[in-house]
Order: C-alpha cells, then structure tokens, then sequence
C-alpha cells in the first residue's frame, strides 16, 4: 500500500500584516534594536509551524524563514563573506551584504562604505536574489549554522521539521567570479566539507529529512552541471550515511535532468508537476525505491486546482509507487498568505483563488481522497467553482478578441529606422552630450502615502488629494529644474505600484487588500490579478504628465509600464495563452502612448523591467516567447512619430542571451542597471554593437548609500569604452520611489555633477 504524506517546500516570511518589513525598517532607522528583530523573526516562524500543520501538513520546512534573502543566507553559512563587508557584528555584516553602507552602517559601526552585493532574478520569478563573489582562493567553513537553530527552534515548539538547504551546485553556480575567466563551481570540493559538516549537525540533532534546494536541475541539461552533482551527491551520501535527502527541483523540467535526479544516491526526489505535467507518467519507471514528491499545486499563481482532474490523473501513478508526498510545486513564498483576509473581493471571484493556506488545505484534500477518505462535498465545492469561472461572462470581451485577431504587422513598425528618427529626436530635443534624466519615481515619502491612505479612506476629498499631488508634483519640477537634470520626470506620486496604478484603470484586472509577496528584503508587491479581456476605458497619465509638462519648458517624460512587465509581475489567469494576454494589454498601453503624443509629451518611457524574467528556463522555448514579448511592446510603442522618442527600462537583467530580441524592440533608448556589476552588463551591448541609445544605471538605488561623484564618473569613463559617447544617457539604476530624499537629492546632485565633468572631456555633437 502506497504511504502518501503532505509536505511544504517553503512558507511565505513576511507576516500576515506585512510584520517583518515593519521590523525590518525599524531596525534599519535605529528606532528598535536586534533583539527586537529578532524576537518578531521567531513569532512569526512560531506562527507559521503551527498554522502549516493546523492546516493538515505532514512534513513542516524550517531554515525557509530569512530575514533579507536565503541565498544570501547560504554564503553567511558557508562563510562566503567578502573582507569589505566585515564588521565586528554579524547582523551589520549580514546587512551590508544585503544593501550596502555608506561611512555609517545601520547599526552605528564606522567604516569604510560599500555597494551591496549584485543582485538578479532567483530564475524566472520576479523574486530577487543576492549574488555571492567569488575567488579562487576561497575558504568555505560552518560559519553560522541557521539551519541547525532554526531546526532546534521548531523542535522545541513540538515540531519535527524538514530542514531546506540551497544546494551547494545551485550556490556556486548562482555566485559571481571576483575575477574572469574563473569558474565558480570550481570550489566544489572546498565546498562540500562544509555542507558535510552542516548534515552531520543536523542529523546528530535528530533530523531524519533534508530538503536540498536544487533549482539549476530546471535549467537546460548540461554536462558541466551533472558531473558537479554527481560529485556533491555521492560525497554527501559517504559523509553522512543515513540521513534522508529530498532532492528537490522547481520552475521546469528536463528528461535528462529527471533521468539524472533519480540516478543520484538521494532518498526522495521533488519534482514539479505544474510546467510539464506529463512527467507524472513517467515518474514510476524512474521512482526505484525512493520517495517521490509530487508538485502538484501550482506555488507561483492563485487560481484553484481543479482538484478532481488531478486526482483522476494521480489515482494510477501514485498505485504504483511505494511512498510519496504532495506539495506544491515550489516555495510557496511566490504566492499571498491567506485570502481569508480579502473582504472586498466578490464572491465570485474569491471562489476561484487559493492563497498559500488554501494551497495547503488542497494538499490535505488530495491526500485524504487518495487515502480513500470522504472528501466528497469538498470535491464537489471545488467542482463547482472550476465549472463557474469557465463559464463567467465577466471572462470574455468580444471586442478585445476581435482587436486583438485585427493585428497587422505594420502596428509593429516605427515610420523609420533609427539611425533616421535620431536625428529628428535630437533636433527637437535639443539636449547636451550625457544627458541626464531618472528612471520614473521619486520618493514615496510618509505624507504621500498618509494622503492616499486617507484618500482612500474617504477621509481626504478628490480635490483635496489633487492639490496635493499637484504640490508635490511641482515641488519635484522645480528641484530637478534647481540641480540641472535635462530630461524631468513628474515623480509619480499619485502612483501606489508601477503595475497596480494602470491595471486599476484596466478592465479584466482585480485587486487584493492583503496580497503581499516577497520583493526582496523588505521589498513587498502585491501583484493584482488578471481574470479576464484587458482593455482601456480613458486615459490613464495623460492628467498628470501635461500638467508636469506645463511647470517647465525642458522635456517631461511620460511613464507607463510595459505589456510584457503587466503580465509578468501579475497573477495572470491560466485559461488564455500568455501571449494573447500580453498582445490585449500591449493594445491598451499604445492608446495610452498615442494619446500622451497628441497631448504634446515628447518622450515616453515603456518600462519593460521584467522582459527577460519571462524568458522560459528551457531555452527551446525561448525563441516563441521573444518573438511575442518583443511584438506586444513594438504594438505598444510604434504607432508614434519619429520625432517622439521611446526609452524603455530594464531591471537586474543579463542581457547576452537576449540582446538581439533588445535591439529588436527597437526602443530609441533603453536604460539597465548596471552599477553593481561595475557595467559588466554592458558587455553585451559591446559585443552587439547595439545600435540605439543607453542609458547604464551609475548608481545602486537598492541601496541607502550616496555614492561620490567620482564613483560615477569612473562608471561613466567605463561605459565610455563600451558605448560611443553620443549613445549615452546618464541615470541612477532604477525608480527612486523606495528611496528618501535625504539620499536622493544628493545622489542625483552627484549624478548631474558626473555628467557635467564627462562633456567637459569629450566635444559637442549635432
């Protein structure tokens, strides 16, 4: 008989009521102390121990909570530690590594200041991770053993846990060579010891179970990737004979991979079910004695399985295995924590969703099913809420449809080549060499966000609210104007989410009160969700960049959000073709850039930051989603004239795979983070030798640290070796809506300063 058990590879850290960021941020400001973050750290692993398994979870993670990022977690463990970063507290440094110090880090210690370490996306999620630097002659050793603390933590609580570890093949090959031509994973063998030493711990303690995080099994299969995990799992198994290791994998899956997971000397193997469900199938014939753990329910979007079907197709596979476990198909950190908390959602839709604890309640159904329970008025519910949403009016909107079948391919064409518009853009223009602009927003201050919380709350009347925004709005324009910026921004105060601001003004979108995922560190979004036909019923910026536009006769730039960036940072619903969702939001965002051209703005930025976050992992997908994404933003962006220019913003980003699908969108300037990787990212522009205009982010604005103006300058003097100087643009890294102006000011006082020193070097161009 077939053992089924329930587990969960990962719970959300941030609190139901968003209580780690407040810790956080109160720590950071000097208002509360460590002891006081830490004791919020363990209330909330304590919480979320004991609802996982109120909720029917068999198997609990621990080591899954982090206070800023587990992979920056895993070089503090492995003593990964860069010697600028050290301090004589291991919070400070954990810290600094986490968003960098100027000469006073946040716990008072002075030294030396320092940029936070490279950050980029933890595969194709829009969740940040932070990048280990490494060197040749790096030592690893059991420098803090937080997986070990948590597993006692949760042990004396009463539960029995299932650690998670990062791999140590994913760590060194998500880390950076501190030099070129250095390959990280290189260091497996100095490695290994340590995670050696760390399962020991672990098992001496009375952990039976570990689960091993190793996601670069989803990416396309490659031989230098199996022999390091074939190496690191057969090293594991002779060090620390008799622990179990749950080998677990997300995000996509390969046959080869699969293959070569169950070929390596682990217990149990997690696979997810949700990208290729026909693996399922083949799961027994691979299964040999160990457990298998099914990612059955989908840990990155919110719409409810279908738990009938599912079952249908597990019933055969799961008679045919000797143990196995249910699970979500990835952390569920991707997902919000509860949607008993959304009161303002109709019903309607309310019944077609499953938060993080709903998620778990449906593990616990299919088990109990399985194990031939009754489950059935359950079943039966969630029959009827899958039957509903197929069949809602509220889903469908002909006239999107058929917009979106009338598509030709001059919607996708600019009247002329670049090297022609540029030279009309210039003329209009009329800016110096380096111009200098910023990506969007200003700080968000605490009076801004009390205003719209009081607008929000009836307690603040529309006309009231709009003095005030206008008020800042100028305050922005005048202070830019002051500093010498070229190309001015209206600060976007009206703004809650670069996302969430349009698609309120979108049909087929909805919106949650309490659904808050993980950013980065205290960095939290909340993601509205896309339930039917997108389309646009009136103008949506217009209001805003031509009354910015008319403070000041220099350039204002009109700021919307990409298609491709509006789907990606989305629940999107799953019963459409990504690709046709993107096309109807991509028709929406053109009206709106049409309409900011005719009301006289000359400059609109399309920010697509999550462009390459959608590329699949399997590269032999690659090519049809490039071939969308890149369509959806020449519909949204082509229909203009060729003396209106069209910038576009990309985030944590490399570019190499994809820089032919950049230069294909055809954007007359893209602007990218480039600080942290000291313009390494730029390389693939060089190489390209793209054509358009750059603008290469010269300071970190994830950051509290100001950077001095020489900082820049030597940035502005390498991407100089990289780019003509008439393709560059001079800008921080990203938005500065997270930022204070106390920072902002000065940084960008600093960042106009650099500019004004390069033109002095190189001639005036027409």
């Amino acid at each position: 008989m077939t053992i089924i058990q329930t587990a969960n590879l990962g719970f959300p850290r941030i609190g139901k009521r968003r209580e780690l960021k407040t810790a956080l941020e109160s720590f950071w400001s000097g208002q509360s102390d460590e002891a006081a973050l830490r004791e919020t750290a363990a209330a909330l692993r304590a919480r979320n121990w004991q609802r996982q398994k109120d909720l029917g979870t068999d198997i609990l993670p621990s080591n899954d909570f982090s206070l800023y990022d587990h992979l920056l977690d895993t070089a503090f463990m492995v003593g990964a530690i860069p010697e600028a970063y050290k301090t004589g507290g291991d919070l400070d440094t954990y810290f600094r590594m986490a968003r960098g110090a100027g000469e006073i880090s946040a716990c008072g210690h002075n030294h030396t200041g320092v940029t936070a370490l490279e950050m980029t996306k933890w595969f194709n999620t829009n969740y940040h991770v932070l990048l280990s630097e490494l060197k040749p002659s790096q030592v690893f050793e059991l420098a803090h053993n937080k997986p070990l603390s948590d597993y006692n933590e949760a042990k004396a609580l009463g539960h029995q846990t299932r650690p998670v570890l990062v791999g140590p093949v994913t760590f060194l090959a998500l880390s950076k060579p501190a030099i070129g031509g250095f390959n990280t994973l290189s260091l497996l063998p100095r490695l290994l010891p340590v995670y050696a030493e760390l399962l020991r711990t672990l098992k001496d303690t009375g952990a039976d179970w570990v689960q091993i995080d190793e996601p670069v099994l989803a990416n396309a299969p490659s031989g230098q990737i199996a022999l390091a995990l074939t190496e690191a799992y057969a090293h594991l198994a002779r060090e620390v004979p008799g622990l179990h290791l749950m080998l677990t994998s997300y995000f996509d899956v390969h046959d080869a991979n699969l293959a070569l997971a169950f070929s390596l000397p682990v217990a149990g193997v997690h696979v997810d079910l949700t990208v290729s469900p026909d693996v399922l199938e083949k799961l027994p014939a691979l299964a040999g004695d160990k457990t298998v753990s099914l990612g059955v329910i989908d840990g990155r979007n919110i719409w409810k399985a279908d738990l009938n079907a599912l079952l249908a197709r597990l019933k055969p596979v799961v008679s045919q295995l000797d143990r196995v476990i249910l699970a979500p198909s990835c952390s569920l950190l991707h997902v919000p924590i509860d949607l008993g908390q959304e009161e303002k959602l109709d019903s309607d839709l309310k019944s077609w969703l499953a938060f993080a604890e709903q998620k778990l309640e449906e593990l616990a159904i299919l088990k109990s099913a399985l194990a031939g329970g009754d489950v059935s008025v359950k079943l039966a519910e969630n029959a009827a809420a899958i039957a509903a949403r197929k069949t809602s009016a509220r889903i469908h909107n002909p006239a999107v449809a058929s917009r979106v079948a009338g598509l030709t391919p001059p919607m996708s064409e600019r009247q002329s080549p670049f090297a022609e518009r540029i030279l009309k853009q210039r003329q209009r223009l009329n800016l110096p060499l380096y111009p200098t602009t910023t990506i969007g927003s200003f700080p968000q201050t605490a009076e801004v966000r009390a205003a719209r919380l009081q607008h929000g709350k009836g307690q603040l009347s529309d006309a009231d609210y709009d003095t005030f925004l206008k008020a800042e709005t100028a305050k922005a324009i005048g202070w830019q104007e002051e500093i010498g910026l070229d190309v001015l921004v209206h600060g976007e105060f009206e703004r809650n989410d670069m996302v969430q601001y349009f698609a309120e003004q979108l049909e087929g979108y909805a919106f949650t009160q309490h659904g808050w995922v993980q950013s980065y560190g205290s960095r939290y979004v909340r993601p509205p969700v896309i339930f039917g036909d997108v389309s646009r019923t009136k103008p949506m910026t217009v209001k805003w960049a031509v009354y910015a536009q008319s403070l000041t006769d220099k350039v204002v730039k009109g700021m919307l959000t990409g298609p491709v960036t509006m789907l990606q940072w989305a629940f999107v619903r799953d019963d459409l073709p990504r690709s046709t969702v993107c096309r109807q939001i991509a028709l929406a965002i053109r009206d709106e850039v049409l309409d900011l051209e005719a009301a006289g703005i000359r400059i609109i930025q399309i920010d697509e930051a999550a462009f390459r976050e959608g590329l699949p992992i399997d590269p032999a997908g690659w090519p049809a989603y490039l071939d969308w994404a890149v369509d959806s933003f020449r519909i949204a962006s082509a229909g203009v004239a060729d003396e209106t220019q069209i910038h576009t913003h990309m985030c944590y980003s490399e570019f190499n795979d994809i820089i032919r699908a950049i230069a294909a969108m055809d954007a007359d300037v893209i602007s990218i983070e480039t600080s942290r990787s000291n313009m390494e990212l730029l390389e693939a522009f060089i190489d390209f030798k793209y054509p358009n205009e750059v603008g290469p982010g010269v300071y970190d604005i994830h950051s509290p640290r100001v950077p001095e103006t020489e900082e820049m300058v030597r940035l502005l003097a390498r991407a100089v070796q990289r780019l003509k100087p008439e393709q560059i643009w001079v800008n921080p890294d990203c938005g500065l809506k997270t930022r204070g102006w106390a920072e902002t000011k000065p940084a960008l006082e600093r960042l106009v300063e650099a500019a004004k020193a390069m033109r002095a070097t190189q001639p005036v161009y027409v």
